[in-house]
This record gives structure tokens, C-alpha cells and sequence, in this order.
């Protein structure tokens, strides 16, 4: 499967998680037959082409520990996903020590 197949698939899986649900990056490659290949769904989300129609919801892949992941420093991605799924009503929370969580057990989304 060469890249752009790769990334095609991840897309047509996200496009199928619900609202106001979220799944791992784990599970997408799952579903996609490429259990291995978690990061690889994380890159085909950062690389996402602007404006896709229909709208690809990014906001709703998140780490398989229930964790909105940082970005890096100085970067505001992590913010922009909380926002983003709490605007869809997924209840998030920031830890202690400054984790983005979402619990998985309420908002997980997680077909065979």
C-alpha cells in the first residue's frame, strides 16, 4: 500500500467516528488491517490538506491512554483539539500535572 492509499483509508475511518466519541491512533490502524502503524495515522492526520471536504474530524483521534497529545513546545495544537472536542460536548480535563484527558470508558469509540 503505498502512501496516499495509506492515508485514504485513515481518513475514511476517521470520517466514521462519531460525534461527541474519540478512538486511539492505535485503532485506526487497526481498522485500516495495520495494527503496527499507529504513528504513521498520527502523521497522515498532521498532514492533513486544509479545507477537505467532507471535513475530516482530527479532534476525535487521540493517544490510546486517553491523552490529547502535546505538539511540542511552544505550539498550541493540544489546546486547539481540546477545544475542539469539548465544542462537540466530550468532557476533557487537565490533570495536575497539565495532561489533556479524555476518558475513554465515557467517550471511547472502539468497533471490532
Amino acid at each position: 500500500m503505498d502512501i496516499a492509499e495509506f492515508h485514504a483509508k485513515v481518513y475514511h475511518v476517521v470520517r466514521q467516528i462519531p460525534p461527541q466519541h474519540v478512538t486511539s491512533y492505535g485503532h485506526i490502524a487497526k481498522l485500516i488491517g495495520m495494527p503496527n502503524y499507529s504513528r504513521h495515522v498520527g502523521q497522515a492526520l498532521k498532514f492533513l490538506p486544509a479545507n477537505v471536504n467532507p471535513p475530516i474530524p482530527w479532534q476525535r483521534v487521540i493517544s490510546s491512554s486517553g491523552i490529547i497529545s502535546s505538539r511540542g513546545p511552544g505550539t498550541s495544537g493540544a489546546d486547539v483539539q481540546r477545544h475542539a472536542l469539548e465544542a462537540e460536548g466530550v468532557e476533557v480535563t487537565v490533570t495536575r500535572g497539565g495532561e489533556i484527558r479524555v476518558d475513554l470508558r465515557q467517550y471511547g469509540w472502539f468497533p471490532a
